[in-house]
């Protein structure tokens, strides 16, 4: 398989804690020139207090990591993986900064994040581009991902299992992160709105093939001031109005993450779970992807995609629903930055 003209996988990530010291540094690099108060940080860093003081993202990433090095191996794909995070250890410039020195020219990157958003897309290449100042690498984002069947696949499966073990008639909620409204406008290009759009296809795709009969879209994890408008509804919300309809069995199925992430253990697994329960509603939580191994076969499906497209080969890019697969450069407007212009990797204003 050739993989040329890269030479190397970086798996991008966000990065989270791994002991209770690490927690509000860690914050505190996310929420870098928003203002926020330590206090407030230490209030947020309570939800990883209830788990040790540690995220569960790394623990996860080391997995997918493994497991797409043993799927490289068994399909002959001879290409070292590398891993740097956003806001923690490995940081994204310790990661460019070894494949440099292990002679990287180019990397694909494949980023934890399957949707455009500015959060979810422009804030990595903007990440990626200042990761890379001073190294001859050139990094190329892979494409995003939400409706490839690799992704898909592996939510419908897990939802139709939940289906099976659940009460007759659940409702299916499907819960992802909830954003600033006016990055949701802005998400794919001013007024295209693509990160409700791209869920809602999902949500839909995944219905249909796990045959739920009633469904609905909320979200989670909202964050900042309380005068700024966000995404709604709230999950917690969303289960009282679900009650009052005579809703009696809920099926949580979060397609906004592709691996149990805090928001899902905390957000969802005991806060939401905490809400059903105080309601009377039986809850029951999907998987996410993880590293399913349909998951990990279509990152290696990506990476040979945009290689072959980069070498000027014929490409076919495997995508499901009523939205075209995603674009391997982004326009010069896709998902702006909400605070400033910075410069990034992979749109139409750069080589990659």
């Amino acid at each position: 398989m050739d993989v040329q003209p890269f030479d190397a996988l970086l798996l991008v990530s966000f990065g989270g804690p791994e002991r209770p010291d690490d927690v509000v540094p860690v914050l505190e690099n996310v929420t870098a020139g928003r203002g926020i108060p330590r206090e407030r940080l230490e209030e947020v860093g309570e939800h990883y207090f209830l788990f040790g003081g540690k995220s569960p993202i790394n623990e996860l990433n080391r997995e997918l990591l493994d497991a797409l090095r043993k799927d490289f191996a068994e399909h002959g794909l001879d290409l070292p993986i590398y891993w740097g995070n956003r806001n923690w250890d490995p940081y994204l410039r310790d990661a460019a900064q070894l494949m440099a020195a292990d002679g990287v020219q180019r990397a694909a990157c494949f980023v934890t994040s399957a949707y455009s958003s500015y959060s979810g897309c422009r804030q990595y290449r903007e990440d990626l581009y200042g990761a890379t100042n001073g190294l001859h690498v050139e990094l190329s984002r892979l494409r995003h991902y939400f409706n490839h069947p690799g992704f898909v696949g592996p939510f419908t499966e897990a939802t139709r299992t939940a289906l099976a073990g659940a009460s007759a008639g659940s409702h299916v909620v499907f819960v992802t992160h909830s954003i600033p409204t006016s990055m949701n406008d802005a998400s794919g290009g001013p007024g295209r709105e693509m990160y409700v759009r791209q869920h809602a296809s999902v949500a839909a795709l995944v219905a249909e093939g796990a045959g739920a009969e009633r469904w609905s879209l909320a979200y989670c994890s909202r964050s900042g001031s309380p005068h700024t408008p966000w995404l709604e509804p709230d999950i917690n919300d969303h289960l009282r109005e679900l009650k009052q309809d005579g809703v009696e069995s809920v099926i949580v199925v979060p397609i906004g993450f592709i691996s149990d992430h805090m928001e899902v253990i905390f957000d969802l697994d005991t806060e939401a779970r905490a809400t059903a329960a105080e309601l009377g509603l039986q809850f029951d939580r999907a998987a996410t992807p993880g590293a399913h191994p349909e998951f990990v076969a279509m990152v290696r499906d990506l990476l040979l995609e945009r290689a072959a497209a980069e070498r000027g080969e014929p490409v076919t890019r495997t995508s499901l629903g009523e939205l075209p697969p995603s674009h391997d450069l982004c326009p010069l407007d896709c998902c702006l930055n909400p605070r400033s212009s910075l410069p990034t990797i992979g749109s139409a204003d750069t080589v990659a």
